[in-house]
């Protein structure tokens, strides 16, 4: 069983840094794309970042020149370094894998506060 573990949130005060980290129980090679979603209180599961197999990388505008994913094939594991983070950033973080066409994994989360 295929499983995604996130580490790395916690309280950080505005304008500081976290880095995420998303770590699979199996190659990531076999997820065609893996990424990182948020959802504040009250609202939507919304996406944050994703990278492909061969490095290409999405970013939502929110975020854009302050976050940066990656990934480490050797040790299996996806980060997310935040920078110049803002209230608004806060929210439970999640690791994401997609394996074309149809299969999607989860993490269980990780909680990101930052307080102004």
């Amino acid at each position: 069983q295929v499983q995604l573990v996130e580490s790395g949130g916690g309280l950080v005060q505005a304008g500081g840094s976290l880095r995420l980290s998303c770590a699979a129980s199996t190659s990531i090679f076999m997820f065609n794309t893996m990424g990182w979603y948020r959802q504040a209180p009250g609202k939507q599961r919304e996406l944050v970042t994703t990278i492909t197999s061969g490095g290409s990388t999405y970013y939502a505008d929110s975020v854009k020149g302050r976050f940066t994913i990656s990934r480490d094939n050797a040790k299996n594991t996806v980060y997310l370094q935040m920078n110049s983070l803002e209230p608004e950033d806060t929210a439970v973080y999640y690791c994401n894998g997609r394996r074309f066409p149809g299969s999607v994994y989860w993490g269980r989360g990780t909680q990101v506060t930052v307080s102004s």
